[in-house]
């Protein structure tokens, strides 16, 4: 299988320190973040490849990284076809009433793309392949000349879709594309979005941190703690089986119908600030598995079965 994305070890430090006035008035040093540290991972060409963690974990720096809003501090980048074609990326926002402009009108918004990448070449043309995606997308072709305030929020989320198509994206960036909207319009959306995958062979980088979502769309899961990718398996193996602490924390907080006060047994807590990583794996002040090693050894990530990797020392020495 031909991979549409590879990325291999990409990290992000970003400066968060104060003005340099303060700190000298302070005696206060520079102060560094690392958004994502060591990233690899491959997605095949018209899969879904999704990315979960709590707020904060550094999933929606990996979709930034991978779009060029963000310059990696470390590692690469490459997306190109079987051929070595470079892939055209496109994103979807997670917000689509602050990603589209309130002055323009959507048949504006949706053209913007194809006017700047010279897709057709002439007005005529172009006016007639926005009301095309209009109705790709489950809108009408009237809406053209309407405003986004005119619209709800799933319509707005359609519009965001519309305009990332215009542009024949082979790779969508899809940065929590459903968190925004209310439940009932999410799953209209998600289908959406499988149908369009399914007819136009896109390929999926999915960022979210509902695991309910991530197992409606995807093919395979990396799970973030703190930068880091911590497992990484299909996506039903992951969720029949996950190795990692982390990752069963993050599948009890799934509701069950038919378990309702089932016991947990990965204990809860917030995460540790990205300023002042625990030495160590970064999970270990919340494991209960966690040893001594653990509080001074980070883990690698190795493969522990067939196509599962994971970053742990419980796991490693059969301690779960």
């Amino acid at each position: 299988m031909t991979a549409a994305l590879s990325i291999k070890g990409m990290s992000k430090t970003f400066d968060v320190s104060a003005p340099w006035l303060n700190r000298v008035l302070e005696g206060r040093e520079r102060q560094f973040v690392k958004a994502v540290s060591d990233v690899s991972f491959d997605v095949t060409e018209g899969s879904c490849f999704s990315i979960v963690g709590e707020s904060g974990c550094g999933k929606s720096t990996v979709a930034r990284l991978v779009t060029g809003l963000y310059r990696p501090t470390a590692g690469a980048v490459n997306f190109t076809d079987r051929d070595g074609r470079r892939l055209r990326v496109q994103m979807i926002f997670q917000d689509p009433h602050s990603s589209l402009n309130p002055r323009w009108r959507v048949g504006d918004i949706i053209a913007e793309p194809i006017h700047e990448l010279q897709l057709r070449d002439s007005r005529a043309k172009t006016k007639q392949r926005v009301a095309e995606l209009l109705e790709i997308v489950g809108l009408s072709a009237e809406d053209a000349v309407k405003f986004p305030h005119e619209f709800s929020g799933g319509q707005r989320q359609r519009i965001s879709i519309a305009r990332a198509l215009a542009s024949e994206p082979d790779l969508l960036v899809c940065d929590e594309p459903t968190s925004a909207l209310d439940v009932s319009v999410q799953a209209q959306i998600l289908n959406l979005m499988r149908r369009l995958q399914k007819e136009l062979g896109l390929t999926y980088l999915f960022i979210s941190h509902d695991l309910s979502v991530v197992r409606h769309m995807s093919d395979h899961i990396a799970v973030m703690y703190l930068g880091r990718i911590i497992e990484q398996a299909k996506v039903e193996t992951l969720f029949q089986r996950p190795l990692h602490p982390y990752s069963k924390l993050l599948l009890d907080t799934i509701p069950d119908i038919h378990a309702p006060h089932r016991a947990k047994d990965s204990q809860a807590g917030e995460p540790p600030s990205p300023l002042n990583p625990p030495p160590g794996c970064a999970f270990h002040p919340r494991c209960p598995f966690a040893n001594e090693r653990c509080r001074h050894e980070e883990p690698d990530l190795l493969e522990h079965v067939q196509d599962v990797v994971v970053a742990c020392h419980a796991v490693e020495e059969g301690r779960l």
